[in-house]
């Protein structure tokens, strides 16, 4: 009698244990559950509230969605979705949630959203969240009264929400402006400054303060002001080839894709391209800006100076009588002695230093809450970045580097990512009036 030899069922287990295995991953006998994700948070939830919902099951595919909300043992289908047919792998459902018409109370509730598959095990996904009801309508009040701006200046508010808000800040136009919150009389407020465009008008620039609760209800107030109309001047500067051949190698040293271009070829590279280049660089440091007030009393312009370009100056550039290209001065151009002395403007911190472009070496220092300034064209530089710097703090010198046909400080504010004019920041009845009383009347 032969004796039994067990290896001889090896292959035959190890043929039944993968065939077990790839029935527990394969439809239909797979045991995964299917996928629940909402795609932002479900709580809380306002007056009304979308909810998206994504939903996978890449294996048997998916049979049953159910989607409730529960409250005080009272229980309301939101959706209930059958799929019929095999084979649907993916489904997002968006559906809106009216807490009114569904008689929810605000306080406490419970979501559950379920799925199912087409495995025999039946596989159920389910994902339980409590959820806030919040329904309670938001209110804001102006604290600040009088707005009274200039094409290209500084508009600043000051307000209140009456309750803790998720968002804040001016809307205007398609540009957004972050309200930042500070406490004024022992009481919390927010405060925005925001840059006015040139081409502001009364009748249809919309300045709108925007607040939005973690409820998701959100509403917005409109600022009242009145403007100061305003000319800005219009320069034709015609190029000479000296300017250009003494100017350009500079830039194509800088960049390049400008080597071989001709002198006219680089500045209109410059003046379009990297002149935008340059204000998205600047914006994206802007980002930066501290959340509290950094500066004290009206900014400093720079000693025995003379103005050389004014903010908002509308720009022709023309060689050999023929026009090539356009641009609009964003700061004040300020000419002293060769290598003047540079002042920061107020105190603040220092956001950066280097070579920008067109501004040639630059410092930039932030003042907290959105307002930065700018200094341009210097002939060296003697701060370094992350640098605290207080007001006539010396920053450099003076020089003509970048897109400068001469030794002098171009001079811009920042508000909000946007150059505004510098005169009113240099001017201290402007500072009291628009916003040392504005904070004084919301305290």
């Amino acid at each position: 009698m032969k004796r039994f030899n067990p290896y001889i069922l090896m292959p035959l287990l190890a043929v039944i244990i993968i065939a077990a295995v790839l029935c527990l991953f394969t439809s239909p006998f797979e045991i995964f559950k299917p996928e629940i994700r909402p795609s932002t948070s479900i709580s809380p939830i306002g007056r009304q509230k979308t909810l998206v919902i994504s939903f996978t099951d890449n294996k048997s595919g998916l049979k049953h969605i159910d989607m409730t909300i529960s409250q005080d043992d009272r229980t309301h289908t939101l959706t209930s979705v059958d799929f019929p047919d095999k084979g649907t792998r993916e489904k997002t459902i968006s559906l809106d949630v009216n807490p009114v018409n569904l008689r929810l109370h605000d306080g406490e509730a419970t979501v559950t959203i379920t799925a199912s598959d087409y495995s025999l095990f039946q596989n159920t996904a389910r994902l339980v969240e409590k959820v806030v009801i919040d329904t309670v309508p938001l209110q804001i009040s102006l604290l600040s009264t009088a707005h009274i701006i200039n094409p290209g200046g500084t508009c600043f508010v000051v307000y209140r929400a009456s309750k803790d808000v998720e968002k804040t800040g001016i809307q205007l136009g398609n540009d957004y402006f972050n309200g930042c919150p500070t406490v004024l009389g022992g009481k919390p407020v927010f405060m925005s400054y925001f840059p006015v465009p040139l081409s502001v008008d009364k009748g249809s620039t919309k300045m709108v303060v925007s607040v939005k609760d973690r409820g998701g209800n959100e509403i917005g107030l409109a600022i009242p002001y009145h403007v100061k109309p305003k000319k800005f001047r219009k320069d034709h500067l015609e190029l000479s080839d000296n300017f250009l051949n003494q100017k350009m190698p500079e830039f194509q040293q800088m960049e390049p894709q400008l080597r071989g271009k001709t002198p006219v070829e680089t500045f209109i590279y410059v003046n379009e391209k990297m002149r935008d280049d340059n204000f998205k660089t600047i914006q994206s440091i802007c980002l930066k800006t501290a959340g509290t007030r950094l500066w004290t009393g009206p900014f400093l312009r720079m000693k025995n100076a003379a103005p050389m370009a004014g903010f908002g100056d509308m720009r022709t550039y023309t060689y050999q009588k023929k026009s090539i290209g356009e641009s609009v001065h964003l700061g004040v151009d300020l000419a002293s002695t060769a290598h003047a002395p540079i002042e920061a403007a107020n105190s603040g911190v220092v956001l950066f230093t280097g070579y920008l472009g067109i501004y040639g070496n630059t410092v930039i220092l932030d003042h907290g809450l959105g307002v930065l300034s700018l200094y341009a064209h210097m002939n060296d530089i003697k701060v370094k970045t992350g640098q605290q710097v207080s007001r006539e703090e010396v920053l450099g010198s003076s020089g003509s580097s970048g897109l400068a046909g001469g030794d002098h400080l171009h001079f811009s504010m920042i508000v909000g990512g946007h150059f505004v004019d510098p005169v009113e920041w240099w001017d201290p009845h402007w500072i009291k009036d628009n916003i040392e009383i504005k904070i004084a009347e919301a305290s």
